[in-house]
């Protein structure tokens, strides 16, 4: 409070530098010096204390005006806390000074008390928001410095985001954002990022033109810089028509996000992590981060310890991983240990998740891809886990477990994994998707059995859990259309194979003959016949019919 005292007590010995004052404001000052000598008991925002800063702000004296500023600014940098109309009517009336003490002070202390969330609605409900924006583009770097801290404090709200983005203060901030100065750009780009978080404001960024400063300010030198710039881009690139955008624009923005994975701040490498990811929602930046080098950064950062970036490197390998022409490339870059070993990963279900499905893209259609993850022990650890973990893992697993149970290349390491010993009790799930998975990989694994392999059926038919029998039976009992076609096929599959041990089995059970009869009669009841009509062939209870048939017919 130095500066703000020295100018309070003031004088000199000449008579023609003599400050006249009037008797209310040389009241208002000695008033003020002792409740400053005081100041950890005084209430600055209320009483007399407030009047002796409000006499002082009324005054005509400039310098009286800056003291009142410098006061303040100091005191609400230690004080902040939710003040009312009659604290912040003085400093917003400050704020119109022409006097560049005076702004800075003013600016100083409005953004302090924004920190604050009740404050930072009122600021706005009161006008702050449009004399911040004047001062933002004042020639004074402090008072810039000052006014852009304040907005960017201020965006932190929502109904303000939107009051900013409205009063043309996106074009400013853009240009204040390529300042020299670093506090400056530091306060700029803070509030570009506070601005990002709706998909209103960030149409508003795009329309200002802040994506090339953005994207330019990657190769800052500040740590702070590159944080606000790649979150910002981050989340601008969540909306679609964005990337396509940014696709057409900057064809640097992958190279430079893949490098800033091995920044030396972690923030940093998490969101460079993270604006790939989003930007790998697109199939054209799947390929693209891959041939930017963007691989060897993935794997490693798959095995650091700082859990957020562990979540920003698989989210993005799971986008990757999607496109068909990545999955070898993912595999030879040694995806496969640090994947499997992060389904243990139970601190956070989420990376398990992300984990789980980035295998189900690489076992989607390659033989070899599918052998790789049977080598790198992926269904032993998901069958190992899938019963014990989240619903959300669980759910991923099944979906794995049935698209692997597609290819018949992997069958036999299949059943020799003894996978439909979890296969039946998952289908006993509340969940529906589980239930169906791992019930649509039970009746692929039932289909084309050979003689091989029959062995795997025959020892699960009634166990675990009454086994494939109890299965059948209950979904074919179950009203769901979905679950009484599946029950079905698998009937079909299994009467179909060459197997006479597997065919009695349908054959001779009352219980599941009963069901097949019982779907056929409701069918029938319900007035549905056979037809090769493509639209009746994909009505659900057409197709329960015909399987219903088929399977009568080879019944005799």
């Amino acid at each position: 409070m130095g500066a703000c005292c020295g100018c309070l007590s003031s004088s000199s010995s000449d008579s023609k530098f003599q400050v006249v004052l009037a008797d209310n404001e040389r009241e208002a000052i000695s008033a003020l010096l002792q409740y400053l000598e005081n100041r950890s008991d005084v209430d600055f925002f209320s009483n007399g204390p407030l009047r002796s800063l409000l006499t002082l702000v009324y005054s005509e004296n400039i310098d009286l005006q800056r003291s009142a500023a410098l006061a303040f600014a100091e005191i609400t940098e230690k004080d902040v806390r939710e003040v009312n109309r009659d604290v912040l009517e003085p400093i917003l009336i400050l704020l119109q000074s022409n006097d560049t003490e005076v702004q800075r002070a003013a600016c100083g202390a409005l953004g302090n008390l924004a920190v604050n969330n009740e404050n930072k609605s009122l600021i706005a409900e009161m006008g702050g928001i449009e004399p911040l924006i004047r001062q933002m583009m004042s020639p004074n770097i402090e008072v810039q410095c000052n006014a852009v801290g304040c907005i960017t404090n201020l965006a932190t709200q929502d109904e303000n985001k939107s009051r900013i983005a409205k009063s043309g203060a996106l074009i400013p901030l853009t240009k204040l954002a390529k300042s020299k100065d670093i506090r400056v750009q530091r306060n700029a780009t803070g509030a570009l990022l506070n601005m990002t978080h709706s998909l209103e404001n960030r149409q508003e960024l795009v329309n200002a033109g802040a994506v090339p400063v953005l994207v330019s300010l990657l190769s800052s030198d500040d740590a702070d810089v590159q944080y606000y710039c790649t979150t910002a881009l981050s989340n601008i690139a969540v909306d679609e028509l964005n990337r396509k955008k940014l696709a057409a624009t900057e064809p640097k923005l992958v190279g430079q996000l893949v490098a800033l994975m091995d920044s030396p701040s972690p923030r940093v490498q998490c969101q460079a992590t993270l604006a790939l990811r989003n930007l790998a929602s697109d199939s054209g930046y799947q390929v693209d981060i891959v041939r930017a080098g963007g691989l060897p950064h993935l794997v490693q950062l798959l095995t650091c310890n700082h859990q957020p970036l562990v979540l920003a490197a698989v989210a993005c390998i799971r986008n990757i991983s999607i496109h068909p022409l990545n999955e070898a490339l993912i595999i030879e870059a040694g995806f496969l240990k640090p994947l499997v070993a992060l389904l243990d990963y139970n601190e956070l279900e989420e990376i398990q998740c992300h984990a789980i499905s980035t295998l189900r893209n690489l076992a989607a259609s390659s033989e070899r891809n599918r052998l790789a993850l049977l080598n790198a022990d992926a269904v032993k650890k998901c069958k190992e886990l899938v019963l014990k973990v989240p619903l959300s893992v669980q759910l991923e697993i099944s979906a794995c477990f049935a698209i692997l149970a597609l290819a018949d290349d992997l069958k036999p390491k299949l059943y020799e994994s003894h996978i439909i010993d979890v296969l039946i009790p998952l289908t006993f799930s509340e969940n529906g998707e589980v239930c169906g998975n791992s019930a649509a990989a039970l009746a692929n694994l039932c289909s084309r059995v050979s003689s091989e392999h029959e062995d795997y059926i025959l020892d699960n038919w009634t166990q675990p859990n009454e086994g494939i029998y109890g299965f059948l039976i209950r979904f074919l009992r179950s009203g769901s259309a979905t679950f009484e076609h599946i029950a079905l096929w698998t009937i079909l599959q299994l009467l179909e194979s060459n197997n006479n041990e597997i065919q009695a089995l349908i054959k001779e059970n009352e219980s599941i003959l009963s069901g097949i009869k019982n779907l056929s009669e409701s069918q029938q009841g319900s007035g549905v016949s056979s037809s090769t009509d493509q639209n009746e062939f994909e009505d659900p209870k057409v197709e329960l019919f015909n399987l219903t048939q088929q399977i009568l017919q080879i019944l005799g």
